[in-house]
Parts: structure tokens; sequence; C-alpha cells
């Protein structure tokens, strides 16, 4: 187990329908089944960090209603700290409604994020020692942008390395890229910022160059069953293939990737080797159904690298 390590996101609680096809504006497609389970992209990761391995610390907020009690009934039950958990009686707690089409294992998601939206400067002050301890801090951008940022200005005081998987993809304040040391958007992400359709390794390649222009040392465009493109600013680069698996559910492959990212970097992994782990961890979560209870653990990981 490596150095402690923050993520700080969101929890969300996941609705989730598969159905023959994912129905398109207008129609209405008669279900195969439902499923209703932890989740959130802060969440999602931080599961998928702690089951790989890695010494986290989730910070999240939740209302007081009952799916408060999936969040942190789970976390109790995995053996995750609870005490960076914030909540409120003013929001609901957050929830996402997904869509999944068996003819791809493609996915629809709404999230609302709740009391996600709503984590106070107070609340992010009280993390402070903790930033201070990590090696590195998660972040995605379900959360409120202020808090996010005031996450981050604690991380470059602290020389703590900040990780942003910036889903979904919003604008971000110029201040905010100068203090993200790593990023991990996936195609889709890649070119909201970039400008770049991203269809090719020379155009992951291209958009790793627009986030490098920004400050950005090391980034990692993901491009689902393709691989990902490993990026430096130093001028090394490198497309990781990924893992050919028969996915059933590719909804939160993305948060796997990153946990098994952080996972693996926080134990002194190199950039390569890291993306690897992670990219395996992502191939076994979308043989899974559901998001947090598809995240594999450490044994799971390590046989399949072993096996492949």
């Amino acid at each position: 187990m490596g150095r402690r390590t923050l993520v700080f996101g969101s929890f969300v609680v996941d609705l989730m329908a598969r159905a023959p096809h994912l129905p398109v504006p207008g129609e209405t497609v008669k279900g195969n089944g439902f499923k209703m389970g932890p989740g959130g992209k802060g969440f999602n990761q931080a599961v998928a960090a702690f089951k790989a391995g890695a010494k986290v610390t989730l910070a999240t907020k939740l209302g007081t209603d009952s799916f408060s009690d999936i969040a942190l009934n789970t976390m109790e039950k995995l053996g995750m700290e609870t005490g960076r958990v914030f909540r409120t009686d003013r929001e609901d707690t957050g929830c996402a409604l997904i869509l999944v089409g068996e003819d791809s294992s493609q996915n629809e998601i709404v999230v609302v994020p709740g009391a996600g939206l709503f984590i106070t400067e107070q609340e992010v002050d009280s993390l402070k020692e903790v930033i201070q301890d990590c090696e590195y801090v998660l972040m995605q951008l379900e959360t409120n942008l202020d808090a996010v940022e005031r996450v981050s200005e604690y991380a470059a005081e602290s020389g703590t390395r900040v990780i942003l998987n910036p889903a979904p993809a919003a604008d971000l304040p110029e201040g905010l890229w100068k203090r993200i040391d790593v990023i991990t958007p996936n195609e889709v992400e890649a070119e909201y910022y970039t400008g770049i359709s991203v269809c090719s390794e020379a155009d992951a390649a291209r958009a790793a160059d627009w986030f490098h222009e920004r400050g950005i040392g090391e980034v990692i465009i993901t491009m689902a069953d393709r691989g990902a493109c490993l990026s430096s600013a130093s001028g090394k680069r490198e497309f990781v293939p990924a893992f050919s698996v028969e996915a059933v559910d590719t909804t939160g492959a993305g948060d796997a990737f990153c946990g098994g990212l952080l996972a693996a970097v926080s134990e002194g992994k190199d950039w390569k080797d890291a993306v690897v782990f992670a990219s395996a961890t992502a191939a076994l979560s979308v043989q899974k159904i559901g998001t947090a209870p598809s995240m594999p653990d450490r044994r799971e990981i390590e046989a399949f690298l072993e096996n492949y």
C-alpha cells in the first residue's frame, strides 16, 4: 500500500435500467431490468482505488435521506473511513439515471448531483491537514467548482499532486489549470477543451499538446476500447492498447480506470505501468453490471495481468 491519497468528489445513487437498445427521443422502450446501487464519479473512483490497494480517503457530501445510507453502509462494509463524508439536511443526496442498451453495452446518463453541489468553504478547509498528508488528490467535476478550486489551492501549497478527471466537462478558470499535474479526459472531454475530434492516436497526441501548453505535466486521454494515449510534457509519448474483453456494462469504466491509476501511482509505479494497471482495472469492471459494485479487488487485477 502506497502513501495516503484523497478522492474529492460526488456520491450519487445509481438508478439503472437495462433495455434491448437505447431509446431515441420520443421513443418508449420496454426494459429488461432495474438496479439501484451506490455510484457517483468520486465514490466510484474512491472505491476502485481502495479495492485496488490504495490508502484512500473519500471526501464527499450527502443529504440525510435514505439514499445517504447506501453510501455509508457501502463504505463501512468495505472498511473505508467515513470521517470526511459531510452531511446536510437542506439538500437531497444525488442520483444518476442510467440507461444501458444491451445491443451495444453503451449507456446514457443524467446526473443530479444534489448535496454534492453544495460543499462549503468551511468543509473544504477542514480537509487541509488531510491534503497536506497526501501524495495525490483525485478530483472530478460533479461537485461545485469553487470547492474543487479550493482543494487544488491547498494541494499546491502542500506539494500534493492534483489528478483531475474533467468529467463532466466544464469550463475551468485559468488558475485551476495551473494547479493540475495530471489530467485524464476521455475523447469526448478532450474534444470539449481542445476542439480536436479525437478519433486516432495522432488526434490524441495533438489534443495532449493542448493540455501541455496549459502547464499540465502528464496527460492521459482514454479512448474506450482502443486504449489510452499517455503523454508527458518532457516529450515522451506512448499509446497503451486496451485489453480486449467482452463488456456487459461500460458504465463506470472511466471511474475504474482513474481509481486504478491512483492506486498504481500512489505506490510508485511509473506512468506506463500505472496506465496498464488502470486499463486492467477498467477491463475487469466492464465484465460486471453496475458501477461501484463492479470494481475489482487487487487480487483480481493482479491475476488478470498475469494471465492475459
